[in-house]
């Protein structure tokens, strides 16, 4: 079957949302399917796009055997509404080359957010007679309104009528969590077009790896130190001010690191915050390529995965838990809801209070002094191993979409 991947993020951009519709398409060819991707220059989260794709409209690429088509977009790391605006609809617009280029399809699957890219979608959908997916890795607007990103009444109520139209018009929409697809279910989406497409990952490339010396020795950690990695965006939702304060409480326990591997709106907020504090055990290094992360796993010896204490979050399955737990790394989750329990059920971790620095200190200690890590990390490798490869994921849900 021929299947086009419509989404505003791809690699080589580093990112949750990159990494997992890469897993996707490479998993739907392997079980025979003929995936072509349409998506916008890379430019997230820097705002920058790179030198390779600079001074084009739109280019064809490839990204390890999948077929690319690039198009324009404005890019923003920050700033205004508008920008951002700019940046989504430069995308909406462009895309439509991409599509034309991609030749016929039998499937259009497209990633929300951003919402917008719906748009794309319904009138692409609706010119080709193509059946349509949506993706939703996060309910938008539901979930900038939380946050308190978005408050212009107009924009909420044109978004919501686009959100229910899109769930009117797809074939099948598919969740990234159990708490999405409950949300679906009561607003009343028919529950044979809900599918389920969790986070997974790529146990060959996340496994337990002998400590890298030549990074330890570049980021100058010694050998006995207790270092607590935090990998992925650092944006407003996952509320890095209270890891700061930890850091700052543990200060004059020379042995715990911080370390801070990513990039993201707030980061220029936390390295401020560091230097204000005079804080020496917190670390940031940039976005790393995928490939690069399991030597940053093998220097950790637990990973922090927060989010903001907020009703919204108890749905949420945030993906960087399973590459710590596929590299054998116990997870400190600071945080509630699905991803708590999903935790504490693999036996690979514990979980605090989301948003309580104190809290997140004593499950630190917790973890240094008196837990067994290493049988705890056995058990988190050994149930993403059951439940959480990708080839599992993709398979299931392709046997839930019947084709």
């Amino acid at each position: 079957m021929r299947i086009l991947m419509l989404t505003q993020y791809f690699p080589p951009e580093s990112g949750a949302a990159q990494v997992r519709l890469k897993e996707v398409a490479k998993g739907l060819q392997r079980n025979g399917h003929q995936v072509t991707v349409v998506t916008a220059f890379p430019n997230h989260p820097s705002g920058v796009i790179p030198p390779d794709y600079r001074g084009y409209w739109r280019l064809q690429d490839e990204v390890d055997g999948i077929p690319v088509w690039r198009t324009w977009i404005y890019p923003v790391q920050r700033g205004r509404f508008w920008k951002r605006l700019l940046n989504y609809f430069s995308f909406v617009f462009s895309s439509f080359w991409g599509l034309s280029k991609a030749g016929k399809q039998d499937i259009l699957f497209f990633e929300s957010p951003p919402l917008f890219l719906g748009i794309t979608a319904l009138i692409y959908g609706w010119l080709t007679r193509t059946r349509i997916i949506m993706n939703i890795s996060d309910l938008w607007p539901e979930s900038a309104v939380a946050l308190g990103l978005v408050n212009s009444q107009w924009m909420i109520k044109a978004a919501e009528a686009l959100e229910k139209l899109l769930y009117r018009k797809s074939w099948k929409i598919s969740t990234q969590t159990e708490g999405i697809r409950d949300s679906l279910l009561q607003r009343g989406v028919p529950k044979d077009k809900v599918t389920f497409l969790p986070n997974g990952v790529n146990l060959d490339l996340f496994e337990p790896r002998e400590r890298d010396e030549k990074l330890a020795q570049r980021l100058g950690f010694q050998k006995d130190d207790f270092v607590l990695i935090y990998a992925g965006t650092m944006g407003y939702a996952q509320g890095l001010e209270s890891v700061i304060e930890t850091a700052e409480l543990m200060k004059d326990q020379q042995d715990i690191r911080f370390l801070f591997v990513g990039d993201g709106t707030e980061k220029p907020m936390l390295e401020a915050l560091v230097k204000e504090k005079g804080l020496k055990n917190v670390t940031f290094v940039d976005f790393q390529p995928v490939q690069e992360m399991p030597r940053y796993f093998s220097l950790s010896s637990a990973s922090i995965v927060p989010l903001k204490k907020n009703k919204l979050f108890e749905g949420a399955r945030p993906s960087k838990m399973f590459p710590a737990l596929g590299s054998a790394v116990p997870v400190i989750y600071s945080g509630e809801g699905e991803a708590a329990e999903l935790v504490l059920t693999s036996g690979g971790g514990i979980v605090v209070a989301p948003e309580d620095s104190l809290e997140l200190a004593r499950g630190i200690r917790e973890l240094k002094d008196f837990v067994d890590r290493r049988e705890m990390g056995r058990k988190g490798r050994e149930f993403v191993q059951a439940h959480y490869t990708w080839s599992q994921i993709i398979q299931g849900w392709l046997k839930e979409l019947g084709i």
